[in-house]
């Protein structure tokens, strides 16, 4: 009984995962500055003059970008591992930041405009990989680790 290794990661498979180390970088900057605007006396004492609700906002939109942030280090380190979920989670997350880019599209203040630039590139990214995922025979050789 002979086994096929699996494909390495190349071709249009670099354009997933260089999409996903792109939004580690970015999560791990807004975490950092979550960060920072913990350590700082002048933001302790600002979010601290916030009415309850907001901080409360805060906490929970910082406990989602730390849960983005593991989520999407996971993937990093399973697409580099070839693992056979990786498909899925791969959709899911890309579905995930979709439903970021719309809550904030809908929720944010800023201006029309820009929301619909931080909107176009999550959707057009889903629109382009998801069918790509699903669909590739490069995706089902290439991802087969358990």
């Amino acid at each position: 009984m002979t086994t096929t290794p699996a494909e390495r990661i190349g071709g249009w498979l670099l354009a997933p995962l260089a999409w996903l180390l792109v939004a580690l970088l970015s999560t791990s900057l807004a975490l950092l500055l979550y960060a920072t605007a913990l350590l700082t006396p002048q933001s302790v004492t600002a979010l601290g003059t916030q009415p309850m609700k907001e901080m409360v906002l805060w906490f929970v939109s910082f406990a989602f970008a730390i849960a983005i942030w593991y989520y999407t280090f996971w993937l990093v380190i399973a697409f580099f591992k070839r693992r056979r979920l990786v498909p899925k989670h791969y959709i899911i997350w890309l579905l995930v930041c979709v439903l970021l880019a719309v809550k904030a599209f809908a929720f944010s203040p800023v201006s029309d405009e820009l929301a619909v630039r931080q909107l176009l590139f999550p959707l057009l990214a889903a629109a382009l990989l998801v069918p790509y995922f699903k669909r590739s025979s490069r995706v089902k050789k290439t991802f087969i680790n358990p």
